[in-house]
């Protein structure tokens, strides 16, 4: 008799307390989250549905991974992911020691160095080798995988270009990297993932205590973090259907034939 008269009330009382402390272990967890999955949260609150395409709320269905691309913390690993495909690349892979992966302030920052005898572009011209082709497709290969979009650089030491005609390492260094951009597009990245390509001549020497060192001639393409600007990643094209079975019926008269 006497329990009728306590009511309800403490099971509301209780139910808030329940709430308030999930909202509190919820802060917490995000307080000690990385910085693309803060990202991706606040992105989900502004549009749950999925329609802006930045901050992880990109096409409906795809992951977050892939809206918010590769970002600091994931750099390192990408850089790995990259070097083993090299070693493993039977045709490429004894050129791993000319390929130098940094990662920077702007991204990723993959280098084709040279050597005295030319490995990636024909000595004196934009003309890629037999094996700068191959390790830019191959580079390509992964890289059009990413939403992050790149930027690819030419560079040359300082020895000057003699011609007749005014052509300079100027124009060297920005006909090299407009080359390795029409290749690593034909090989898989994708038109708006490139963000420019930009010429140095000898104005940033990898090695500015040996301006004439092979090293120095080089094509670099650079990883960018992803930014909310940068164009959303293009949603996979749907799988095409395969052809219908034949009924037993039309089997069958098929077989007539």
């Amino acid at each position: 008799m006497h329990a009728g008269h306590h009511g309800g009330a403490w099971k509301v009382a209780y139910a808030d307390f329940v709430t308030a402390m999930m909202a509190l272990f919820i802060v917490l967890w995000l307080m000690g989250s990385s910085e693309p999955v803060k990202k991706a949260v606040a992105g989900y609150f502004r549009d749950p549905s999925g329609h802006k395409g930045d901050n992880g709320t990109g096409q409906v269905g795809t992951s977050v991974k892939e809206n918010i691309g590769i970002g600091k913390d994931d750099m390192a690993k990408l850089k790995e992911k990259l070097a083993e495909a090299i070693r493993q690349s039977p045709d490429v892979g004894k050129l791993k020691d000319q390929v130098v992966m940094t990662v920077t302030g702007e991204g990723l920052r993959i280098e084709l160095l040279e050597k005295d005898k030319s490995t990636f572009f024909e000595t004196g011209n934009a003309q890629p080798t037999d094996s700068g082709n191959e390790m830019l497709q191959l580079l390509a290969a992964q890289l059009g995988k990413l939403p992050n979009r790149l930027s690819v650089e030419g560079h040359t030491d300082s020895q000057p270009y003699v011609s007749k005609t005014g052509y300079s390492n100027w124009e060297l260094s920005a006909d090299r990297a407009n080359a390795a951009r029409k290749l690593i597009q034909q090989g898989g990245v994708r038109p708006n993932q490139v963000a420019d390509v930009r010429g140095y001549a000898d104005q940033r020497l990898r090695k500015p205590e040996e301006p004439d060192s092979p090293s120095n001639r080089r094509v670099s393409i650079v990883v960018k973090y992803k930014t909310p600007e940068d164009p959303p990643m293009p949603a996979p094209a749907p799988a095409a259907n395969p052809p219908a079975k034949p009924s037993p019926v039309q089997s069958s008269v098929a077989l007539r034939k």
